[in-house]
């Protein structure tokens, strides 16, 4: 085990008790990070349910101060305000703002927090360090390859901190399994992972268009996406089955797993990716990402291997979501409520459940939405986004992971649109021996909306 991968995994959940200067690095940063040893001054980007979530849990692991919300649906807003005011030490209202651009006018913020739907991903991470905050993005973080690549640039040209909310890499029963699994030599060499989302998460609905509420400025939340006319499907949540907002189940689920896998294997980039799917089943529901779609991510040594369904029963049903990893030694199976270790021709199993820390954070029972088996990772995830913040080094889930990992399911997504095996080519960032392919890799954006990697 690399020392380097060991001083990462150690700084969230379990690992948290072997890494005391990390620890003290966090709380420094929570406690006395900000301008004249205050704390840390936090805006939020995009109110709606994963923004609160991300946003409560680092309220309840760092004494923040929480004096910016921006959000295009004003009772969103409102209401996220006053969730705030109730749950921050302080009981202030943070101030609210309709149009990011004016928040981060403001240069008074040391961290953002950013939880849009993903097509206003770029241009609100790149605006945010280039306003002087380091910046927690939800993931994907693009839409398009070209997208990652200049955020990638930002983070590294301002010199901020990007953590992206790949929150695996900080679940604290994950982390105890790459280390007393992976890491131990249980599993031996692994050749083959299978990664696999069987929830009923596309919308079956099919409402017609209609005017946007009075509440939503629809044409500022389509941003430099189509503007295309407002249905309730999309807003709020429901975004996430629709193309011009986002890439899919794969873009939203397989990047979990594949993250995750990469991150306990020590894997980079794809060699290969080549992908199948379409809509096969859910053909009336308005909708137009895929209900199913497999893919196959081609690594040197080890293949991983995606398969969604929106319909019909998970494989096993103990593990919806997940990735199992085979080893000559041993199997693995790894996913958000626990895992489950089983040694080749016999032996000791092992199974770990989640630990959902209810005790130690009651609040977690009663609010709204919340998931409570993800919250200890998100915790976890936010406190080595302060210890970075302190020591201004790398995140686990740093901003060159989460492009790797965004980009790998962005490539998934045009093999299957394409029909073909695309090999990748990292260092020129192109799809080698494929103009078609590589012209895919950015996006179109609506006026006046500039794409970050330029006019074009």
């Amino acid at each position: 085990m690399r020392r380097r991968d060991l001083l990462i995994a150690g700084a969230a959940g379990l690992a948290w008790s072997a890494f005391p200067g990390q620890r003290a690095a966090a709380e420094d940063a929570g406690a006395n990070g900000g301008p004249g040893g205050k704390p840390l001054r936090v805006g939020l980007i995009g109110c709606g349910w994963y923004g609160k979530c991300d946003l409560l849990r680092l309220i309840q692991v760092a004494p923040v101060q929480v004096v910016s919300l921006c959000d295009v649906d004003s009772k969103m807003l409102s209401a996220a305000a006053d969730q705030v005011a109730l749950r921050q030490a302080s009981k202030q209202r943070p101030r609210t703002y309709a149009d990011y651009r004016l928040m981060l006018k403001e240069r008074d913020l040391d961290v953002v927090l950013i939880a849009t739907p993903d097509h206003w991903h770029a241009l609100a991470m790149i605006a945010a360090v280039e306003a002087g905050a380091d910046v927690y993005v939800q993931k994907p973080i693009s839409v398009d390859v070209r997208e990652g690549e200049a955020m990638l640039a930002a983070a590294r040209r301002t010199n901020r901190v990007v953590q992206v909310g790949t929150q695996r890499r900080s679940t604290p029963h994950l982390i105890e399994a790459r280390e007393r699994i992976i890491q131990a030599g249980k599993l031996g060499t692994v050749g083959l992972v299978e990664m696999c989302s069987y929830y009923h998460m596309r919308n079956r609905d099919n409402a017609p268009d209609e005017q946007p509420p009075a509440n939503l400025d629809w044409e500022m939340w389509s941003g430099p996406a189509p503007l295309l006319p407002y249905n309730r499907i999309v807003h709020p949540r429901g975004w996430r089955a629709f193309t011009a907002y986002g890439n899919g189940i794969v873009g939203d689920m397989c990047i979990h797993m594949l993250d995750m896998t990469r991150w306990m294997l020590g894997l980079g980039w794809p060699r290969r990716v080549s992908s199948m799917g379409g809509i096969l089943i859910d053909k009336a529901a308005r909708a137009d990402i895929t209900d199913t779609q497999t893919a196959n991510f081609d690594f040197d040594g080890v293949q991983l291997i995606w398969q969604h369904r929106t319909w019909g029963a998970a494989s096993d049903p103990k593990y919806p979501w997940s990735a199992t990893f085979y080893g000559d030694k041993g199997t693995l199976k790894a996913g958000v409520n626990g895992y489950d270790f089983t040694p080749v021709g016999g032996g000791e199993a092992i199974h770990r459940d989640v630990a959902y820390e209810l005790d130690k954070y009651p609040e977690d029972k009663t609010e709204k939405d919340l998931e409570t088996h993800v919250a200890p990772a998100i915790r976890g995830h936010m406190r080595d986004f302060l210890a970075a913040i302190a020591t201004r080094g790398r995140p686990v889930a740093d901003i060159e992971q989460g492009h790797i990992s965004t980009t790998s399911c962005i490539l998934a997504n045009l093999a299957m649109r394409t029909g073909r095996t695309l090999a990748w080519d990292p260092v020129k960032g192109e799809v080698t021996g494929d103009a078609e392919a590589t012209g895919l890799l950015r996006r179109p954006y609506r006026k006046p909306w500039v794409h970050p990697a330029g006019p074009g």
